[in-house]
């Protein structure tokens, strides 16, 4: 019985060692993806400011032009940086605050269903983005970032200078 055991639990441990090594790639793809497109929105929103700044006038927000143009500056640059790992968790926050303000804001109906009608809550455009910027603010960019590399050059030298010094 004890044998058995040890077996299944280094299959258990095998199995999970393998499943951590997909970590940073599943980080990269959330990142990649929901970046690009996060870019793409706002991209496409600099693209119609009159549109956006209505569309923001009808909900009420304070400034709306200048409103319209922040929020669709973060998104082209905010997707950007998520995208490829820079500044990941920084941009990962400032995302999520403007996710739940989006909520807030422009879907609140969606968001007071969270807990009645979870496919309406789900359903609503910020969700996914949502998603993207938690899951990389919790986890991190992973290995496969630019906040990586540059750690990588930051950390370099002190690991040289430490290595040169006699104990």
């Amino acid at each position: 019985m004890s044998n058995l055991f040890t077996q299944i639990q280094r299959l258990h441990d095998q199995f999970f060692r393998i499943v951590g090594h997909l970590q940073s790639p599943f980080l990269l793809f959330v990142r990649g993806y929901w970046g690009w497109q996060l870019a793409q929105s706002g991209w496409g929103k600099l693209h119609n400011l009159s549109n956006v700044t209505d569309f923001f006038t009808s909900l009420n927000l304070p400034f709306p032009a200048q409103t319209a143009f922040a929020v669709s500056c973060l998104e082209l640059f905010g997707g950007i940086f998520l995208a490829v790992g820079l500044l990941s968790r920084t941009t990962a926050l400032v995302l999520t605050a403007n996710m739940f303000i989006a909520y807030v804001t422009a879907d609140r109906e969606a968001l007071l269903a969270i807990f009645s009608d979870p496919d309406k809550f789900s359903a609503a455009a910020p969700f996914t983005f949502l998603v993207a910027s938690l899951i990389t603010l919790l986890f991190g960019p992973g290995k496969i970032a630019l906040d990586t590399v540059l750690r990588s050059f930051n950390s370099a030298p002190a690991l040289r200078e430490s290595r040169s010094i006699p104990s």
